[in-house]
């Protein structure tokens, strides 16, 4: 393979010379930003340095022909091998690449920390933001801030970004408690930890509506956890099954409601379940979603849900990742706060309520040693 190094200011000036030497079918090897020493970190000068190769053809179709086919085959798993390896490769340049041109502007003290964000899955927009007020603040104060000193100045920015949304778990003034969701999230337990605290905490009388009718496991779930708590519980197969029950539990201060996990993309199920429930009660109503979900899916649920009077999110298997950077995303987006988050199966001790210092500290853990 014949390897070439390129500098230039740009990555698009350095692929311009790429292509003019080894045209389209050249590799880019490795891609660096390289900065220029200068006084107390500023006034240095970045440029781009590219290590790009082109493999030119070892034997031609000719040769290959007096392989034999199990010697051929063997060759072919290599070559295969090979191919997934280069690709992962690019793959991975190319990711770093993207990173480079994200966070060109910024001085290299700061990089750790947003890189650390963009692994949590932060949106390249907040993050950004975070990196220009603190690279605006050093400019102004002409100092480097130690990395403790970044982690609380990018949870003072998102303090401020997300002061206007509300924290915290069910009010306790609302006599129903409804719980909405797509199948898989864990409504039911988490239904169970709520509830629970509500038995055991604020001495509330309590009881279950399910009208997760599909799945004969998730009635005998909730009728299980019923039974732990001595509260009654009733099942809901259509509307007046539904007012019925309501009836029967006029004496609870605080009534559960466990919808059917289904599929939520399909419009046919949100409008299922619009007949089904009352939602003029005295009721406030919260979207159950799991952290572990690709953050598009999460936005397709809430998609589907918008005609719903959702107060807040309740975040599920907090604990089974690793970025919890979509969680703020999502609110962000929406408008819309979170009233717990869930990180076990424990009832009800895995259950924590949300609020927003809770769950900074909880995104920017690790920050500090990235």
């Amino acid at each position: 393979m014949k390897m070439k190094k390129y500098t230039a200011d740009t990555m698009v000036e350095a692929m311009k010379k790429v292509r003019a030497d080894f045209g389209d079918e050249a590799v880019i090897l490795s891609s660096n930003v390289v900065t220029s020493k200068g006084f107390l970190g500023f006034f240095q000068k970045k440029s781009v340095e590219v290590v790009a190769g082109f493999d030119e053809p070892s034997f031609t179709q000719s040769t290959t022909s007096f392989i034999p086919k199990q010697t051929a085959e063997v060759v072919d798993l290599k070559q295969d091998a090979e191919i997934r390896k280069e690709m992962n490769e690019m793959k991975r340049l190319l990711q770093e690449m993207k990173q480079s041109a994200s966070f060109a502007n910024f001085p290299d003290e700061l990089k750790p920390l947003l890189t650390f964000l963009e692994k949590q899955e932060l949106s390249e927009q907040l993050t950004l933001q975070i990196g220009n007020e603190i690279f605006t603040l050093m400019k102004e104060e002409k100092k480097d801030f130690s990395t403790e000193e970044q982690v609380e100045l990018a949870k003072t920015f998102l303090t401020k970004e997300f002061s206007d949304l509300p924290f915290g778990g069910i009010s306790t003034t609302k006599k129903y408690i409804n719980v909405l969701g797509p199948t898989g999230v864990g409504k039911t337990t988490t239904i169970a930890k709520i509830a629970a605290r509500s038995l055991l905490e604020d001495k509330k009388k309590i009881g279950f509506i399910t009208t997760d009718t599909y799945r004969i496991a998730a009635i005998e779930q909730l009728r299980t956890y019923a039974n732990l708590l001595q509260a009654p519980v009733e099942i809901a197969y259509n509307s007046k099954d539904f007012e019925e029950a309501i009836r029967k539990m006029q004496d609870r201060d605080l009534i559960f409601i466990d919808t059917a996990g289904r599929n939520y993309k399909e419009i046919k199920f949100v409008d299922d379940l619009k007949r089904l429930i009352d939602f003029s009660l005295d009721m406030e109503s919260f979207l159950v979603l799991s952290v572990t979900s690709k953050e598009e899916d999460m936005r397709t649920i809430i998609d589907k849900f918008t005609s719903f009077p959702i107060k807040k999110f309740i975040f599920t298997k907090v604990d089974e990742t690793g970025s919890i950077g979509p969680m703020f995303n999502l609110m962000k987006e929406y408008g819309i706060g979170t009233a717990y988050y869930t990180d076990g199966q424990e009832v009800p001790e895995d259950l924590t309520e949300a609020d927003l210092e809770r769950m900074l500290t909880l995104l920017l853990a690790g920050a500090e040693h990235a």
